[in-house]
């Protein structure tokens, strides 16, 4: 898979963790899980982001066998 296709999917995270916050606004029992799972969602988001750039970009000059 192509860097930036991982990249659209971690946007698509950020999207439903911006949905589940707005649920979560909406729907006053449910809120506090809602959030929990939102920034559950957002944080794994974060973590892939750095991955595909750590992982599929390496830095220039470094060799990605030695990284």
């Amino acid at each position: 898979m192509h860097k930036n296709a991982i990249l659209d999917e971690v946007q698509q995270l950020y999207s439903v963790s911006d949905r589940l916050e707005a649920l979560a606004e909406q729907h006053p029992l449910v809120s506090d899980a809602l959030v929990n799972i939102s920034g559950s969602v957002r944080n794994t988001a974060a973590l892939l982001e750095v991955l595909v750039e750590i992982r599929i970009a390496p830095f220039s000059g470094v060799d990605p066998a030695n990284a």
